[in-house]
Parts: structure tokens; sequence; C-alpha cells
């Protein structure tokens, strides 16, 4: 789409999520991309296709919206449009919250506030599920003051059972000892004290205990969605996860994506994003439940995701759509693509390197599929990028993916082993 009007994206965040984001940017139009975050992050540390702005405090109010002001002044004679792309919770609720304002300057390809909140809340958004008929585990909220009423909280459900935050924004800044991004737990003593020690350590909303979903990683589902401006459906695009981080602050993370194709799956979602007039990027996260043969949702991000790089790698340019939507203005009137129906197309995404894979990965199918694709070079990964491989950032991703080795030596069994 290099004959595209002009426009200038810019992007929100620094982590894996934003390097896929600005690596399709980069294949699609070439150049840097100027990115805005709080922090500097290994994945687009060293980057000849990023330009990174550090701004202190930029992903809490009033430090951002001053700060955005700013950027669009500093972007004011930047060719065409400014596209806005928010990578990560944080910075899509913080678009979302100022929509208003910033779409004096920027297109915001995100849904409306209120509707953020409802849907990036897991506790409304089970609400939301039940109002579309659509399956997630079981569940049970526990509160604050359930908590501080001294009363023994139980689980309706046998163990093991999942216990998560349904506020992931407010989990980002809750530090204590064991603290993981969802906890799989095997007994009312170790429900008693890890509910203890998230309220103890500051978490003030309102936690989730599930129902847990029987089987390992291969049973996940996620599925990215792009909506366009007109709350239409244009890109649905399938990833069958076979491998999940098990480090404990990055639990749920996929290392390794197989493409997938199911359109009763795609038909289901598809009316539900239309109905309740979404807008933007998508991705949901889903388990297969053998039990009933349903896939159950456990949450949808208002975003891309950080393994979201795989659409890319399909041939399904995630950039490009609400570059589509807004930019050249063909998105409207174009057919739904439902991805993945080709299975000689299809590419093995990694985010760890592959004797990870191959030793970590249960056995089954999908997986010798995926080495399958291995053995035929047909696989990618979002940091290792050609055209960005100058010696430091090579030596530094290596560094990154090696780290792999260890941490699924170390958390495996723990984390994962059970499943």
């Amino acid at each position: 789409m290099k004959d595209a009007p002009s426009f200038t994206p810019i992007l929100l965040g620094s982590d894996m999520n934003v390097y896929g984001m600005a690596r399709s940017f980069h294949e699609m139009i070439g150049g840097a991309i100027d990115v805005y975050a709080r922090e500097q992050l290994a994945p687009t540390r060293f980057s000849r296709i990023v330009n990174v702005h550090l701004i202190e405090h930029f992903d809490s109010d009033p430090t951002f919206i001053e700060n955005m002001r700013q950027v669009a002044k500093v972007h004011a004679d930047a060719p065409g449009k400014l596209l806005l792309i928010a990578c990560g919770d944080t910075y899509a609720q913080l678009v979302s919250k100022h929509k208003d304002e910033l779409s004096q300057w920027f297109i915001c390809p995100y849904v409306d506030y209120e509707l953020l909140k409802r849907l990036n809340s897991k506790e409304s958004f089970y609400q939301v599920c039940e109002e579309y008929h659509l399956p997630y585990p079981a569940t049970k909220i526990v509160t604050k003051s359930m908590y501080e009423s001294n009363a023994t909280i139980t689980a309706p459900f046998e163990f093991p059972v999942a216990l998560k935050p349904t506020d992931s924004v407010e989990w980002l800044n809750i530090r204590f000892e064991g603290r993981k991004k969802a906890f799989t737990i095997h007994s009312q003593v170790e429900l008693t004290n890890t509910i203890a020690k998230i309220y103890d350590n500051g978490y003030t909303s309102d936690l989730i205990l599930q129902d847990f979903v029987p089987g390992d990683d291969s049973n996940m589902r996620t599925l990215n969605c792009y909506v366009d401006q007109y709350h239409h459906v244009k890109m649905m695009c399938l990833g069958h996860p076979l491998l999940e981080d098990p480090t404990p602050s990055s639990i749920g993370n996929y290392v390794a994506i197989m493409p997938a194709f199911d359109q009763d799956l795609y038909d289901q979602i598809k009316k539900f994003l239309e109905a309740i007039k979404f807008t933007g990027f998508a991705n949901f996260d889903m388990k297969y439940d053998h039990r009933d043969k349903t896939f159950k949702l456990f949450e949808i991000n208002i975003r891309q995701g950080r393994s979201s790089f795989f659409v890319t790698l399909n041939g399904y340019n995630l950039a490009s759509w609400p570059v589509r939507d807004y930019i050249v203005g063909d998105l409207k009137d174009a057919p739904t693509v439902y991805g993945n129906d080709d299975h000689s197309k299809y590419k093995l995404w990694l985010g760890v390197p592959e004797r990870v894979f191959k030793q970590y990965s249960a056995d089954n199918e999908a997986k010798k599929e995926a080495l399958q694709l291995l053995k035929e070079k047909r696989y990618g990964t979002t940091v290792f990028y050609k055209p960005d491989m100058t010696f430091k950032r090579w030596l530094l991703m290596k560094y990154m993916f090696h780290n792999y080795v260890g941490r699924f030596k170390q958390y495996f069994a723990e984390n994962k082993g059970d499943m």
C-alpha cells in the first residue's frame, strides 16, 4: 500500500505489541515510526524502524493528555492525517477517555469510553456475554468488602480454580512476592492466602474466581478482528496458540501460534461486535471446553495483542485495516475477510526459541503441523526483522529469546505442568 494517500502513524507504547505494529507499518509504507511511551523496553531498543520518545508518567493523567497536545503540535506539519494507535490496555483506555479532544488532531479508531469500561472489566464483560449469549467459564465475583468481612471465601467449583483481577489496568501497579498475571489455585488454603496477599498489597477492585477449563495451552484460541468506523467487521484472523509463557508476571502471553479457521466462531463473534457497535481492533482470548464442546471466552482486549503480529505474518497486515478505513477509504464496501481458510499459506509465529517450543508444547496434531512448518522454514517472529537487524539489536533479541530457556526451566512445571 505504498501508493496510499499520505498519513503519519503515531504509536503509544514500547513493547512487543508496539514493535509488531511498527513493523506492520514499515512493511506497508517504509520509514521510521514515531513511538511515545513511559519507558524503553527491549523489543523497540536499537531499532531503526521506530523513533522512541520517552515521557515520564506518560501512562497516567494529566501527563498523558497534556503531552498528547504537544505531540499534536510537533506533528502539525506532518504529511497527511495523524493515525493514533495505542498498544496496551492503559494507552487504549487513555485514548478512549480523551477521544473527543484527541480527535481534533488524530484519527482515533477506538470505542467510546463508556463501552470500553464495560468491556475492559472482566466482571462487566461477562455480563455482556450473558446478554449476548456468549459462553464463558462459570464465575464468582470476589470483592474487597467480602475479604474485609473476615468470612471464608469459598469456590463453588472443584479445584483447581482460576483467580484473576477484573481490572487489568489497576493490576499493573500491584506488586508482591508471588504476584502472577493470573493464578491457578489448587486448595482452599491457597485460595484464602492468595486473596489476602492481593488485597493486603493495595488492590481494590474485584477478583474473578472461575471454573478452570481443563486442558493444556493448545486448547486456547486467540481471535483478532478489525471493525470499521461504520461498525462493520472487516477482518477476522483466528490463532491457535500451542504454548504460553509460564513466567508468573506473563502467564497467558502466547509464545507460539498456528493460524486457524473456524467459520462458526467467526460468525458468532462478528454478530456480537456489530451488535454492540464496536470500532477498531478487538482481540479475544478463549479456551475450548471439551466438557460441553464450546469455546469459553475469557476476555476482550480493546487493541491488538503482543502476539498479534501472527496476523501480519499470515498475510493480513494489521496496519492496513485502519489505513484502508480512514485514509484510503476503500474498506466500507469491501467484504469481510475471514482469515486462514487456505492451509497451504499457513505460517507459524514464534515468540521463543525453536527448542523451547519443541520441548514444552504438548504433543498433538497441531504440533506436528507446526513442526512441519518449521522444517519448511514457514515461520516467523515479531522482532527478528531483516531490515532492522543491526548487530546490537540482533544481539539483544538473541539474549531476550535465550532468556526463555531459563524461564521455562524454572516455571513451567509449577505453572503449566499440571494442565
